[in-house]
């Protein structure tokens, strides 16, 4: 974070106090806050705030409709509206849609969707949100669409706040984004909604909706992450991952959405009055019923975070009876005063365990929270929202790291009940100690003889010899499914070596890796460096796909412009003879790939005012042969 933004932070966060009469600084501090940004960055908008209320509500004509979308719930009729062209998808945040248009590079307004016509004047409220970019690099207007939405750890930390100054606390993260967006006064809760862009209008030549991404994150803004689908397959895989986000991301989600990539068939199929023909929604069935809340019970995660599931009274809901649902964390548990006895609406769409939505009816019991985790009863330490076991060794925590590692990298016959009884014997605390077992140890176990203890330690031994991806993806990297790190390594980062040292601008070039969850990868894969070499050291070997070796091998390849074959293909073929495909023309890219000549093409006159190597598809061919 640069200086200017932490300074912006700071100024929101204390103008907000201020306003709520809970000032943290003299006035004398804060005015030093606001004269350093002031030399830093003379029209920064965080020094144009004034005020913690708004008595403007009018409505401001959208210069292009913003419609509702199309939507289905099932695959094959996705499938069927796919056809042979390739679109790309983003998870359907569950918001408010929100319009910012920048004039001279700098947001002049702000509105909601309103009846998709008119929209309502929400300037004021978006200024006090941090990760909405108040200047861009841009002087012509652009319009750039997207949701407003609130996160749990920021509706945790908002729940919090406006009980501490007298107002009702809210119901749902949803709904307060609304609510706050309606409201006249204390605007400077805004702060705590977030905004995501999805889409990006303007003048600009734009031949695929995927560069729309790519232009919004290079303006800075917080954008999903998107894939590009071209099988059914790849389809049912982007929509399960959606259906586990549902349960377990940080964010509400109602579905995905899906749009051609090509910008000339959104042309071509144009719009109803009512929706896109060129985009759709993928929604799961949902269905809602209130029930009481028996326990919540607590279990700990392979992370050491102390998991909450409701016990409620059984009820049937889209077509299966459920017992059990989950709470979220302990932020979520917290913010709603969840405790045995309360009657709440629960929901199931598509998860395979039901969430909690909101409480109905408070009970007259305890809240509690536990002190001790329930697997090691170690003292525990909350963290914001969540609830961590202090224990490095939690048996629990261990179990859950081992039995991933386990199923994802394959190894037979070991199960979790027998995993338990290692862990219980002391055998094995970690990853590393399953490849330091021998025969003599197992058969101590029970009912474990000589041919069964042979036949465990032969299942475990011959994982050494692993496919990368297959390895990266078992080591529970945060964001790192099998198809994120199919991605990292099929882009040229085909070693040990190279996916340790792999920077967060590499990642971010690597379609489907958006700033935050190329951070995230980042963060969390450094946690394992040491883990990865105790298992090198154990005799870890990887593969990976041959490569050939050709005139590209080792080179920093860019595309742009239509090529007569499919883009994917030409890409695989780059992989395959040793390039690296990137994404964007920076002074590492060694060839500039395409068919066209076009001197107003952003990569193209980049890679001329760079001096790279521009060729066309057939030069390539021949470089790869």
């Amino acid at each position: 974070m640069s200086r200017i933004q932490k300074l912006e932070a700071e100024i929101i966060k204390h103008k907000a106090l201020y306003y709520q009469g809970r000032p943290e600084i003299s006035d004398s501090d804060y005015d030093k806050l606001e004269d350093e940004l002031r030399k830093l960055d003379p029209h920064n908008p965080t020094l144009q705030i004034v005020g913690s209320t708004t008595s403007t509500s009018d409505k401001i004509k959208h210069d292009k409709k913003m419609l509702s979308l199309e939507k289905t719930y099932v695959l094959d009729d996705l499938v069927s509206w796919m056809a042979k062209e390739e679109i790309l998808s983003t998870m359907k945040l569950d918001g408010i849609s929100c319009s910012l248009i920048y004039q001279d590079g700098e947001l002049a307004l702000a509105k909601t969707r309103g009846d998709g016509t008119y929209g309502e004047n929400i300037t004021k409220k978006v200024m006090w949100i941090s990760n909405v970019p108040k200047f861009i690099k841009n002087k012509n207007k652009i319009e750039v669409r997207g949701e407003l939405y609130c996160d749990e750890e920021s509706f945790f930390r908002l729940s919090s706040e406006m009980t501490a100054i007298g107002l009702e606390k809210p119901t749902s993260q949803r709904n307060i984004v609304a609510g706050l967006m309606g409201r006249k006064d204390n605007l400077e809760l805004c702060r705590y909604i977030k905004f995501m862009a999805f889409d990006y209008l303007s003048d600009e030549p734009m031949k695929m909706e995927e560069e729309k991404f790519k232009l919004l994150s290079k303006h800075e803004f917080l954008i999903p992450d998107y894939e590009l689908h071209k099988t059914k397959s790849s389809l049912e895989d982007v929509v399960e991952r959606a259906r586990n986000f549902m349960t377990e991301g940080d964010y509400q989600i109602d579905g995905l959405v899906f749009t051609y990539n090509k910008i000339s068939i959104h042309d071509e199929l144009g719009e109803t009055s009512h929706h896109p023909r060129y985009k759709l929604a993928f929604k799961f069935q949902g269905e809602s019923k209130t029930t009481t809340l028996n326990e919540i019970v607590w279990s700990v995660s392979r992370n050491g975070i102390l998991t909450p599931v409701g016990d409620v009274e059984p009820v049937e809901l889209s077509g299966a009876m459920i017992s059990r649902v989950t709470l979220h964390n302990y932020g979520m548990v917290a913010a709603n005063n969840l405790k045995a006895g309360d009657v709440i609406e629960i929901i199931r769409s598509g998860e395979v365990i039901p969430k909690f939505l909101s409480v109905v009816k408070p009970s007259k019991n305890k809240f509690e929270i536990p002190d001790h985790c329930p697997s090691c009863d170690s003292k525990v330490e909350i963290r914001d929202i969540r609830i961590f076991c202090k224990n490095e060794y939690c048996p629990g925590k261990n179990k859950e790291i081992i039995l991933n590692f386990i199923q994802k990298i394959g190894i037979e016959d070991l199960s979790g009940k027998r995993l338990d009884e290692l862990i219980k014997a002391k055998m094995v605390k970690t990853i590393p100690d399953l490849y330091r077992l021998e025969a003599a140890d197992l058969m101590k176990l029970d009912k474990v003889k000589d041919k069964l203890s042979q036949k465990l330690i032969e299942s475990i031994q011959k994982t050494k010899n692993v496919d990368l991806i297959t390895f990266l993806s078992a080591l529970g990297i945060t964001g790192g499914a099998f198809n994120k790190c199919e991605k990292v390594v099929r882009s040229g980062f085909d070693s040990i070596k190279k996916i340790k040292n792999l920077s967060l601008e590499q990642l971010m070039s690597i379609e489907g890796f958006a700033e935050k969850s190329a951070m995230d990868f980042l963060t969390s894969l450094k946690e394992k460096h040491e883990l990865i070499d105790e298992l090198v050291d154990l005799g870890f070997e990887f593969t990976v796909e041959e490569t050939r070796e050709t005139k590209i091998t080792g080179q920093k390849i860019c595309i742009t412009g239509a090529l007569s074959e499919k883009r994917p293909v030409v890409e695989d073929m780059i992989r395959q003879g040793g390039g690296i495909v990137v994404s964007s023309v920076s002074k590492n890219t060694d060839l500039l790939v395409t068919n066209e000549t076009d001197p107003s093409s952003s990569k193209y006159k980049k890679a001329l005012e760079l001096k790279i190597k521009i060729i066309t598809e057939a030069e390539l061919i021949k470089l790869l042969k």
